[in-house]
């Protein structure tokens, strides 16, 4: 590297991949510094560099970080720039931009690797853009978001959605700590000894056979969805689908083990052994197992995440006893309480139901409010107001909320109302979302035809009002995944503190924090709103504490001194299912 390079301060490193060598340009610029070199010599080029806090910029953290963290290297920040282009391709805010308006091209499409494959510094790295493409695109990024209608809001955005890919790509490499002996233990109590092969475990037989009994189908195979309809209805049941919220409406014997049979076959099909063998792999120097999903950040339309597999993001009840801390460890599990609501109320800058939810429980403060009867209404009628519910008990509830926080549900009215009418809306730094398909608006221009027939026009307002109900969605679901994307971000960096400062987490050194295994307490598992950490015993409180005052800088960061809270249940619990 060369001796400007030393002088880094905070400046942007772009790195670039490019027929097994590395470019680094300092700055990120056409007059930066330049250094070009074996791809094998990156890890200790990032942990010299990081020492002087740069921000790295790069084509996909998805596919690069996870070679680095292989090497015991870690990043504090980054700009990820394919992340970073999905958004300005489509914010309002940035909409005039040459970057939004160019025709589709390569930074368009994903570029992370294979769900099963472990990158390494040899073969992981595949980059499907030149040095000189990389620095072009952040160019153009940076011109997006300086020539943008608010750049203030767009470059929080960015930052957010940039950190939770460092982020995801650590809890990934980390894992979550997972103990396969109770894993085992909890599966063979409620479905019995593991099976061969191909067969079912011994209680979902015993209950296909009451099912078959009860149906007086004796070669019904209850898994199979037609024949299973058609045995019901045999029966003399009248039934549309074989789902459970409408098989649980009938009143017949066989309603019961058809129930258990269903909820056990899901838990056997998803999180049983195979997955267990597939998923659950050895922790580096034996320290129990890890369980460790493919996440995708920004892989839903609102900016939640997604996985590859894995279903990081549906654990089962049933066997959350089997996330289990290492021994002299920690959980600590923080579930965040009402996040859209009070994002709604925020964002609406509604003060009224800003105080509704000031304490632990905000549907009880519309029951204080006299507003609704019972919480059970209030969640109700709030569901209702975000997902746009206007019949049953939702729609008769809906006026009551009108009345009470007119600017919160004017903001999701409006927000529907532009839905239906085929436009977009944003979220509160801008994320944008999609406009509706041709078949949309196919259907709403053959129904302003004159010769449009009754069916014509019942199909469009019913497409409008399907798209309506998405986009008053999207503003509220999207503003809480940024909430809680910037949660994580400052947690992290609070993370990193208390391992810096405590003497039994090792030396952090100058590639950030110490390793997980040395004694660092780090995010393992994130859920919408919900993070777990895995913490030595005695940092356990200190965790604890800063997971709140993240969740409240979170709030400021993005709501200024708007009086909003963002409530937290901390437990810190030796495993998962004693939080829950």
């Amino acid at each position: 590297m060369s001796p400007a390079a030393t002088t880094l301060g905070h400046v942007d490193v772009v790195v670039a991949v490019e027929r097994g060598n590395v470019h680094l340009v300092a700055d990120g610029g056409a007059a930066g510094t330049t250094s070009r070199f074996p791809l094998e010599e990156l890890p200790e080029r990032v942990r010299a560099l990081e020492a002087r806090r740069p921000r790295w910029v790069w084509a996909d953290t998805g596919s690069l970080y996870p070679a680095l963290l292989q090497a015991s290297v870690r990043v504090e920040r980054c700009h990820d720039l394919r992340l970073c282009h999905a958004v300005l391709r489509h914010a309002a805010l940035s909409a005039g931009s040459a970057l939004a308006s160019a025709p589709p091209g390569a930074w368009d499409t994903s570029l992370s690797g294979d769900v099963d494959h472990q990158p390494t510094l040899l073969d992981g790295l595949v980059q499907a853009h030149t040095a000189e493409d990389v620095v072009a695109e952040h160019a153009r990024q940076r011109a997006a978001v300086d020539g943008s209608a608010d750049p203030g809001r767009l470059r929080l955005l960015l930052a957010a959605e940039s950190a939770g890919a460092l982020i995801a790509a650590e809890m990934s490499h980390d894992g979550l700590p997972w103990d396969r002996e109770v894993h085992d233990r909890l599966l063979t109590d409620l479905l019995g000894p593991r099976p061969r092969h191909g067969s079912r475990p011994a209680r979902l037989e015993a209950l296909a056979g009451q099912i078959r009994a009860c149906l007086d189908a004796p070669d019904l195979n209850p898994d199979s969805a037609p024949e299973l309809l058609r045995a019901l209805r045999g029966a003399g049941l009248d039934v549309r689908t074989t789902r459970k919220w409408e098989l649980a409406e009938l009143d017949h014997p066989v309603v019961p083990p058809l129930l258990e049979y269903k909820q056990l076959s899901r838990l056997f099909s998803a999180n049983g052994w195979a997955w267990m063998d597939a998923w659950v792999r050895p922790a580096a120097g034996g320290r129990g197992g890890r369980f460790r999903p493919d996440y995708v950040p920004g892989g839903v339309v609102t900016g939640r995440w997604a996985t590859r597999g894995g279903g990081a993001l549906q654990l089962p009840r049933q066997i959350r006893a089997a996330v289990t801390a290492d021994p002299g460890w920690k959980l600590v599990v923080a579930d965040a309480a009402q996040v859209e609501p009070r994002v709604l109320a925020a964002m609406s800058r509604d003060g009224h139901m800003a105080r509704a939810g000031r304490g632990a429980d905000l549907y009880q403060g519309l029951v204080d409010d006299g507003i609704v009867d019972t919480r059970a209404h209030a969640k109700v009628a709030m569901l209702g107001a975000l997902y746009g519910a206007t019949t049953g008990e939702a729609g008769r509830l809906m006026p009551r909320l009108v009345r009470a926080y007119p600017r919160a549900t004017g903001v999701v009215e409006h927000a529907a109302q532009v839905g239906e009418g085929g436009g977009v809306v944003s979220t509160w730094l801008g994320r944008t979302s999609p406009p509706p398909a041709g078949s949309w608006h196919e259907a709403q221009r053959r129904a302003s035809e004159p010769d449009a027939d009754e069916a014509d026009r019942r199909r469009a307002y019913r497409q409008a009002r399907d798209w309506g109900r998405f986009t008053r969605n999207f503003v509220v679901q999207g503003t809480a995944a940024e909430w809680a994307l910037c949660w994580m971000a400052d947690l992290r960096g609070r993370l990193r503190e208390i391992a810096g400062n405590d003497p039994a987490a090792g030396d952090p050194g100058t590639s950030g924090p110490a390793a997980p295994g040395a004694g660092a307490p780090h995010l393992v598992f994130f859920l919408h709103d919900e993070v777990i950490v895995h913490s030595p015993a005695h940092l356990a409180d200190a965790v604890a504490a800063a997971v709140r005052e993240a969740a409240a800088g979170a709030g400021r960061l993005l709501f200024g001194d708007f009086p909003v809270e963002f409530p937290l249940d901390v437990a810190v619990v030796d495993n998962y299912a004693e939080a829950t």
